[in-house]
């Protein structure tokens, strides 16, 4: 099994619904988001996938987020904008485009994202 990684960086603002506590006020994060993936077989040239590709990949989410009070936007106008809802959405985003650059051969093994230099949340599947 081959795995690659690439981590990113984006700032946004979100408040949580229903949390009791300072964080149900609206406040921002400098976030960091780190995605692995895996797969069993290299291309012709022998990357499982490139890491530009995979960076651009990313950049299309973060891009969507970037600077948003992420309350605002789906699919977080009725999901908290928790670390744990965001690190599911970049695993299922990113999984969307791996599948038709690559036809299955490579998937997201987990996404880790940063809140704070010392708390994260990490979704896989």
């Amino acid at each position: 099994m081959f795995e690659v990684t690439v981590e990113d960086t984006f700032a946004a603002g979100h408040a949580l619904r229903g949390y009791r506590g300072k964080c149900e006020n609206p406040h921002g994060h400098n976030y960091r988001v780190r995605v692995t993936l895996a797969g069993e077989e290299l291309d012709p040239i022998g990357l499982l996938y490139d890491f530009k590709d995979l960076k651009a990949a990313m950049g299309e989410v973060i891009d969507r987020l970037d600077h948003q009070f992420l309350n605002d936007l789906e699919p977080f106008k009725s999901m908290n904008p928790s670390a744990e809802n965001l690190a599911r959405y970049f695993y299922q985003e990113t999984n969307v485009q791996l599948h038709k650059a690559t036809h299955g051969r490579v998937r997201v093994k987990d996404v880790i994202v940063w809140e704070t230099d010392t708390t994260t949340a990490r979704y896989f599947e």
